[in-house]
């Protein structure tokens, strides 16, 4: 006994609306919804965003350790006068 595809397709069709009727896609819509915004609590950046300030971050970090080293050549230079 062979089923044609129109029969497949209504079938199809009305297990969808039982499921989109039924307590169960509600229930996953409410998990969807918290899940969501948990994950808006958690204020995640993207990956390109984090790599940005990473490297933002290194640069400044070398730029105060060149600082650091000019005030200490001045302050070395500055005692050396005395």
């Amino acid at each position: 006994m062979l089923i044609s595809n129109e029969k497949i397709q209504e079938l199809s069709l009305k297990i969808k609306q039982l499921i989109e009727s039924s307590p169960i896609s509600e229930l996953n819509n409410n998990l969807h919804a918290l899940i969501q915004g948990a994950i808006t609590k958690m204020e995640l950046v993207t990956r390109e965003e984090f790599d940005i300030q990473s490297a933002l971050l290194a640069r400044t970090q070398q730029q105060l350790k060149r600082l650091e080293e000019k005030i200490s050549q001045l302050e070395e230079a500055q005692a050396s006068r005395k």
